[in-house]
């Protein structure tokens, strides 16, 4: 049954009238809390306009780290784009208007639902957890255009899909993230409330800001508005992934075309660096570039898989010629079609919309490429060596 909270008593009587005798109402969120500690399988509950709203944005971001499981319903006076902005970005699940009652119905019914999720996945969570050493898999490109997001999504989709290899595929481009459109999922939940575990992440913490897709692949995705990514720190990302790995067979990271704070943090954790190209001049000078610096920050080169995107094109330059500017073998070559850009457009990847299309074979040639590549566990404690003496 939910939790009303509301101070006043005629306003508590009438948002509390239509749970009949289902609803508990509750003077202040301290008294919450307290009933929360007793009650762990409590699931929703609803706040209202006589709440002071910043003590309802505190009291939602510290729930959203010790109990992720739970969903809070705003309810406000009138409907603001600014509270609801807050109210999102602090774990409030739903904001509605005070006296509609269908739709305080309706927000408590899918903050139920997706809490009956939540407790379901962290029932699971240790089981699936148990005897997990993942391969982290960061996907990185010098220059944007050359189609890394397409390639990350399709990637872990593929893996996926063979029904194998639980897969997570994390969007680390927290400004301009385009997993979800790719993917065509909604980011109820995002990087950011990962904010308020840092230092204590587990897997149930963790379980609870994951957005499934169809395909069975599980994706932790960028912030909404680019002002979060700021709040994202490099030590999240360490954490996070390290977490993440426990959890999962493969862990694909789709990062910017920066050498960030975080895109590093990735790699300092990631068994192997899947390095994009598309056949141009450009391109290949920040590859290129790309390579001299990871050399110089002592990322072993062995670790290293080159992939070229759209290589069947008409660019004047030959296989060889790129492999002369990289400097090592290409180990997949993906042709250029104007298919992939209508799979984008639809929010259908590739794999799954035409599983026979050249494209989908070598996106499936680059996912066995890394699952059975033996490298990548060889590789795991050089990784962290190498880094330590940066330090």
């Amino acid at each position: 049954m939910p939790i009303i909270c509301e101070p006043d008593e005629n306003a508590a009587r009438r948002l509390s009238a239509g749970f009949r005798e289902h609803g508990r109402v509750l003077p202040d969120l301290r008294a919450v809390a307290e009933a929360l500690a007793a009650d762990p399988a409590e699931a929703v509950v609803v706040v209202g306009p006589g709440v002071d709203l910043r003590a309802v944005l505190a009291f939602a971001a510290a729930r959203r780290g010790d109990r992720p499981d739970l969903g809070i319903v705003l309810v406000r006076e009138r409907l603001d784009v600014g509270v609801m902005g807050e109210a999102m970005r602090a774990g409030i699940r739903e904001v509605i208007a005070d006296r509609d009652f269908p739709a305080l119905m309706d927000a408590c019914r899918r903050c139920w639902e997706v809490s009956q999720e939540v407790q379901a996945g962290r029932r699971a969570a240790a089981p699936v957890a148990a005897g997990k050493d993942g391969q982290v898999v960061v996907v990185f490109a010098a220059k944007g255009g050359c189609g890394k997001s397409t390639i990350s999504t399709n990637l872990a989709v593929a893996l996926a899909a063979d029904g194998r290899h639980q897969v997570c595929l994390v969007d680390l481009d927290l400004a301009f993230g385009d997993v979800a459109i790719l993917l065509r999922l909604t980011p109820q939940r995002t990087i950011v409330d990962a904010i308020p575990m840092v230092g204590r992440m587990d897997e149930v913490g963790v379980h609870s800001m994951l957005v499934k897709h169809d395909s069975g692949l599980a994706t932790v995705l960028a912030p909404v508005s680019p002002g979060e990514a700021e709040k994202v720190s490099g030590a999240l990302v360490t954490e996070l992934l390290g977490v993440l790995k426990k959890m999962f067979d493969v862990v694909i990271v789709d990062t910017p075309s920066q050498l960030s704070e975080h895109v590093l943090a990735a790699m300092d954790v990631a068994d192997r660096h899947l390095l994009l190209a598309a056949p141009e001049v450009t391109a290949l000078k920040g590859l290129r570039v790309t390579l001299d610096m990871l050399e110089l920050l002592g990322y072993p080169a062995s670790a290293r898989t080159f992939l070229i995107n759209r290589a069947d094109i008409r660019a004047g330059l030959s296989m060889a010629d790129m492999e002369r500017v990289i400097g090592a073998r290409v180990a997949v070559h993906v042709p250029h079609s104007q298919d992939v850009s209508g799979s984008i457009n639809r929010g259908v990847p590739m794999v799954l919309e035409s599983p026979g299309h050249p494209v989908s074979q070598a996106v499936r040639q680059a996912a066995g490429v890394i699952v059975d590549g033996a490298a990548a566990v060889e590789q795991r404690g050089r990784f962290r060596r190498g880094r330590a003496a940066r330090r």
